[in-house]
């Protein structure tokens, strides 16, 4: 094991000193060392139960006879970050948490680890770390939040508070109705309802194999999450004594289960689900760190031959607890196996120790193969009150079929390829004078009006500007609004947009404008927003060479973004064109800033 480099041997009695102080007996040295990497935190609701599910894992590790050993990574709630200077911390927290997690494991040569993560830049940063050391992993998410209930009985999240801002700006809701909004909109721990990064992100990781069915789906405040977290614990053990024998030929380590086949898959899933752009600029990052050559290319590719067949808030009134109950992500997967025949990579392995394939057919609910135990696992009720505690509810069914008042079709949550929404993925690649090494667009979430569009550009150079644009009123029906040099040099940070989308809709513009910028958005926006614009501007890219009312033309269907300027005018602005000067000079920005580069690449540091 990789654990006895700190436990065995005479020269490790010092080291063995200092583990009996923390409790470890004579017994748990022959016992495999697993790393409990949490990411608690009380300021964040997605984490602020993690303390509980991280106790009650160990407790789990214990029994199926590993040696459990906690430690904590950063994290920053994305939402409370949003609209000021804490947001340019966001990504580049991603980095840290790698770093972080990375450190501990190489220091104390545990023997494998499960994950606890739950929310946008924690989950990429944790698995960008276990491509890194690559021993044994599984993550367990704390689980989604449940939408909010209004008094009215309509649902409501997170995007509906940031569009109550721009709408009580403008008069179209009372003072009473925002207040209503506010105090219901989030109504439990978990990550915020919708498909939003954090939950694309888990719901990512179960097609990518490194997580266990229902990651991603079950509540936060379901005891089913207690199963979820047994079997990880059991599951861990059990890897963690297969590498000890097996070394680095064991096939189920990170870097074997994330292969090029997995990222596809991963994608794929993806594009059929509309989730976040932010998942594109992680999955990138993800795949660096393997050592998987990926690129905007291949995820275009994809996207021509991915139908969408799942929308969920902010592209529609369906959330994460919808899709639980509908199947969740193998219900998914299942469909497009059955109509895509080919796409998915059903051999690769996962965590399970089955092939995709064969975890398809046992947790799809629609598979005549499927498991009595993933049918009981989305015959399950949110619990529909506030501050319901983590792992608290249970309100089962023997079948979906058996809950009262569904209040939805399944078969309309989750679609069958034939009746998709588009036959063409979630996720749309834009190339143009505009964006020569890409930009990306979430089309699952852009009103068909709006696929193509021009209009003059009004341009802001930064998102607070935006901000005060738009609720002042400098925006109007068929403009292009421009936020440029919010890149993850010219940020820095690449803070993400969800306060100007967020006023667009709430304005009742999201229809009539479209929004391009060289930073990125929340996997709560919608409308026709376009991201990731590279290369940036603080790197020289034409977005940095834009005017007010230059006019741009967006045309999603045949992926193009451009100018209408000639070769001739970019090139005399370009030469003529000076950047601006670093925001932030002092301080971990200033070193990201130093290292960060465009979004095509994944927003990876480079240092050579």
């Amino acid at each position: 094991m990789l654990s006895d480099q700190v436990k065995k041997g005479i020269e490790r009695a010092p080291h063995r000193s200092l583990l009996k102080a923390l409790g470890v007996s004579d017994a748990d040295m022959k016992k495999p060392f697993i790393a409990i990497c949490n990411s608690y935190t009380d300021i964040i609701p997605g984490h602020c139960h993690l303390n509980k599910v991280a106790e009650y894992v160990k407790e789990c590790v214990r029994a199926a006879g590993g040696v459990p050993f906690e430690f904590n990574t950063m994290g920053i709630c994305d939402g409370i970050a949003m609209g000021h200077t804490g947001m340019k911390y966001s990504l580049p927290s991603r980095e840290i948490i790698a770093d972080t997690v990375e450190s501990m494991l190489r220091a104390h040569r545990f023997d494998a680890m499960i994950c606890i993560p739950n929310c946008d830049k924690i989950i990429p940063g944790m698995l960008m770390a276990s491509m890194r050391v690559n021993i044994p992993t599984i993550f367990t998410s704390g689980g989604p939040m449940e939408a909010g209930r209004m008094p009215n009985g309509e649902k409501a999240d997170l995007i509906s508070v940031f569009a109550g801002v721009a709408a009580l700006t403008v008069g179209k809701i009372t003072e009473k109705q925002f207040g209503d909004i506010e105090n219901y909109a989030c109504p439990t721990c978990g990550s915020c309802s919708g498909m939003f990064t954090a939950n694309s992100m888990n719901c990512l990781c179960e097609a990518v194999g490194l997580a266990l069915p229902g990651n991603g789906t079950v509540l936060a405040t379901s005891t089913d999450r207690k199963k979820i977290y047994q079997k990880a614990a059991e599951r861990i053990v059990t890897m963690a004594r297969e590498f000890a024998e097996q070394g680095e030929n064991y096939a189920l380590l990170p870097r074997r289960i994330c292969t090029l086949e997995a990222f596809d898959n991963a994608m794929v899933l993806d594009m059929a689900m509309g989730g976040s752009t932010n998942t594109l600029l992680h999955m990138l990052a993800v795949a660096h760190e393997a050592g998987v050559e990926y690129d905007l290319d291949r995820v275009n590719a994809l996207s021509h031959r991915t139908p969408n067949i799942c929308k969920v808030s902010p592209s529609c009134d369906y959330h994460i607890e919808d899709v639980h109950q509908a199947g969740g992500i193998h219900a998914i997967l299942g469909e497009i196996l059955r109509g895509r025949p080919g796409l998915l990579k059903t051999d690769v392995p996962t965590v399970l120790g089955k092939t995709l394939g064969e975890q398809i057919a046992e947790w799809d609910i629609r598979s005549d193969k499927v498991i009595p135990e993933a049918l009981a696992m989305a015959a399950v009720e949110p619990s529909g009150k506030r501050l319901t505690p983590a792992m608290s509810h249970e309100k089962k069914y023997a079948s979906i079929r058996d809950i009262p008042n569904l209040g939805f079709d399944p078969y309309d949550c989750i679609r069958p390829c034939d009746k998709a929404y588009s036959q063409e993925g979630g996720l749309t690649v834009l190339r143009g004078n505009l964006a020569p090494e890409g930009a990306v667009v979430k089309t699952a979430g852009v009103k068909p009006e709006m696929l193509v569009h021009s209009g003059p550009a009004v341009i802001f150079e930064s998102q607070e500007d935006a901000c005060e644009g738009l609720l002042g009123g400098k925006v109007k029906a068929g403009d292009v609004v421009v936020i440029r040099n919010e890149g993850p040099r010219g940020g820095p940070g690449m803070q993400e947009m969800l306060s100007p989308t967020g006023y667009l809709k709430g304005l009742g513009l999201d229809d009539k404008c479209a929004l391009i910028t060289d930073g990125r958005f929340s996997g709560g926006t919608a409308g026709a927003c376009i991201g990731h614009i590279s290369p940036e501007a603080a790197m020289g890219g034409p977005i940095g060479l834009l005017r007010n009312g230059d006019l741009i033309e967006i045309d999603m269907p045949n992926q193009k973004l451009a100018v209408r300027l000639s070769d001739t005018e970019l090139a005399e602005r370009a030469r003529t064109y000076k950047a601006p000067e670093p925001r932030i000079k002092t301080g971990y920005l200033a070193k990201y800033a130093r290292m960060a580069t465009s979004a095509n690449t994944g927003g990876v540091l480079k240092w050579d």
